[in-house]
Order: structure tokens, then sequence, then C-alpha cells
């Protein structure tokens, strides 16, 4: 999760954790499964929220259930803001029959399934978000003669800090490679040390409601 939104299930008991096993590729099997921890308190992604809903909008917003990937449908009730109007906390309640594989797990929504990491499980982690150098394929222009450094790419490099990760990452080693769900494919930076993990994207994963935004 890069940009971090807190998520309360208000339903959910404050000291029940629920381990739940989760495919490492959905069309691979063969990878194998690793074990996440569900509890009251979760984070997703802040562009998955909406107070007000745009047109088409099919993620979570007040009176709208989504799926949490390999756990609950749950269903958005209201949000806590900030003095400044900022969002802060969204509350859900949970359709404790709807955990991943179950049968309350096959009814139809509207909402789309959204990744998130534990609250009280994961680790944190400085992202750097790469992207192309140039805004244009001949940054030189045709005959060659162009003031390239016109056409760099301002943001070529975002870097994120605070970003959440499951917290089975804690242990990933310089040279490790991940594909993390919705966002694109990563590499842990050689400058990474224990306590102060960095992660480099080097392909990102096209949003269907970024084109949409567009």
């Amino acid at each position: 999760v890069l940009n971090p939104l807190k998520v309360v299930l208000t339903n959910w008991p404050e000291d029940k954790v629920q381990e739940l096993e989760i495919e490492n590729h959905p069309d691979h099997p063969e990878m194998g499964t690793r074990v996440i921890h569900f509890g009251r308190e979760l984070f997703i992604e802040q562009d998955d929220f909406m107070e007000i809903p745009a047109k088409k909008y099919q993620r979570m917003f007040p009176g709208n259930e989504v799926r949490l990937k390999g756990a609950y449908i749950v269903r958005c009730e209201d949000c806590v803001k900030d003095e400044a109007g900022n969002v802060i906390e969204v509350h859900c309640t949970v359709d404790m029959d709807s955990c991943s594989g179950s049968e309350g797990a096959n009814r139809k929504i509207k909402g789309k399934t959204l990744h998130w990491v534990s609250a009280a499980d994961n680790v944190k982690a400085q992202v750097r978000l790469y992207d192309r150098l140039f805004n244009t394929e001949n940054p030189a222009g045709e005959d060659g003669n162009g003031d390239y450094l016109q056409n760099i790419n301002p943001d070529s490099l975002k870097i994120i800090d605070g970003c959440l990760l499951e917290g089975g990452l804690r242990d990933a080693k310089p040279g490790d490679t991940f594909q993390f769900m919705r966002q694109g494919y990563f590499c842990v930076d050689k400058d990474s040390t224990p306590g102060n993990l960095i992660i480099n994207r080097t392909v990102a994963l096209n949003s269907s409601w970024d084109k949409k935004k567009k």
C-alpha cells in the first residue's frame, strides 16, 4: 500500500486476529501460498476511497460494498476527517459469512476487489517509482540538434516514504523481486538494510480507473 488510509472494521472483535491463506500468484498455483493476518484495523490505498464517488467509481465509498483480497466483503459506512477536512479513517462493517473460499463469498457485489495490509502486521518501506526519463521518443529531435534537457520527464522518479508492505516482507533482501497486486513489479534496492527497507518499482501496471479519469 503506497499511500495508506486506515480502515476500522467496527463489528470485528478488537482482540480477534484471523490467519488467512492466500495464493502467491492467482494464475500459478505451483507458486504456493502464504499466510496473512486479518484484524479489526487495516490499510488500503487512499485512491481506493471517495467520500463522494465519481461516476463509474466502483471502489470504496459510503454505502458501497467491496471485497478485500483473500478476506471478506465489507460495507463502507462512514469516514473520519481531520480539521482540514482530509479523510484520515474509514469505518466499515464486515459480512461475517463472506470469508474468501466460503459459500457466502460467492454473492455478487458492485464494488471491486481491493488489496490491503494489516495494521498489526506490516513493515514500513520507502518506495521509489521509476518512469521514463524523457517525455518524447527522440529527446534530441529528428536532426539530433535539439536540447534533450528540455524533454526530461520531471516525474521520472518519485520517492514515497511510509509505504506499508505485508509483514512477511520484513526479511526481504537486496535483489529480491516481487509483483505487488494492482501496482506492478518491484525489486529490493541495493541500499536497503534491515530496518530500512527500500523498494524500487521497475514496471507499473495500468489502473482501469486511472484510464477512466484521463
